[in-house]
Formats: C-alpha cells, structure tokens, sequence
C-alpha cells in the first residue's frame, strides 16, 4: 500500500463496509483482521437476540472504525 489515501486503502474500507475485518484482511493484517470482524459480528449477535438490542449501536461503531483504520492505514 502507498499510504493514506491510496487507492489500496479506499478499496479496503470499500471491502470493509460489506464485512468488517476485510479491508484489513486486504492490506494483511491478519490479526487486526480477526479482531474486529470478532467484534462487529458479536455485538450483532447480541442484538439480533432482542434482549440485548442496543449492542448494535457498539457494533456499529466498532464497523466504522474498522473502515477508518482501514482508510488510514499507512503500512
């Protein structure tokens, strides 16, 4: 990857909005890769009980800051 703003960059935070962790995956970065599709998917999880419901604001958050880190990666 060239640095921030770089096409490889957008292409992953592109990649990131379908499934988190992907874009990092892209750029590879296996580990920060794991860990935010681990917490995006969990906290949908929880929410997708309906006891839990407002974990999908936490999962939601932890969604953009995987397509930002991911924007702003510079490797």
């Amino acid at each position: 990857m060239a640095g921030q703003g770089s096409g490889g960059n957008v292409i992953a935070a592109i990649c990131n909005l379908f499934i988190p962790g992907l874009g990092q995956l892209v750029q590879g970065r296996i580990l920060a890769a794991l860990i935010f599709f681990v917490l995006v998917w969990t906290n949908y999880a929880l929410a997708a009980t309906g006891i839990l419901f407002f974990m999908a604001i936490f999962g939601f958050i932890f969604q953009v800051w995987s397509i930002i880190d991911a924007a702003k990666y510079r490797g």
